[in-house]
C-alpha cells in the first residue's frame, strides 16, 4: 500500500516523539478540554505514530527523500 522510505532509526525516533505529545497533549496541555494546543499536539503525534508504523512519510515522495536504504 505505503512505499518504504524510513529507516530504522527514523522510525525509532518517530515513534518515541510520537508517543511524547500524545502524552504530554493528554496530561498538560489539554487535548480533554479541548485546548487548541493539546489537540495540535494530540494530531501531530498521531501522524508521528503512524508513519512510524507504516514506514512511510508522504512527504518525503515529493522530496524523493528515502532514508531506508
Amino acid at each position: 500500500m505505503f512505499t518504504r522510505n524510513e529507516s530504522t532509526a527514523d522510525r525509532v525516533a518517530r515513534t518515541v516523539v510520537g508517543a511524547g505529545l500524545l502524552v504530554v497533549s493528554a496530561t498538560s496541555l489539554g487535548v480533554t478540554s479541548g485546548k487548541l494546543l493539546g489537540i495540535g499536539a494530540a494530531l501531530v503525534g498521531a501522524v508521528l505514530l503512524f508513519t512510524a508504523v507504516s514506514a512511510s512519510c508522504l512527504l518525503y515522495r515529493p522530496f524523493g527523500i528515502n532514508t531506508s536504504r
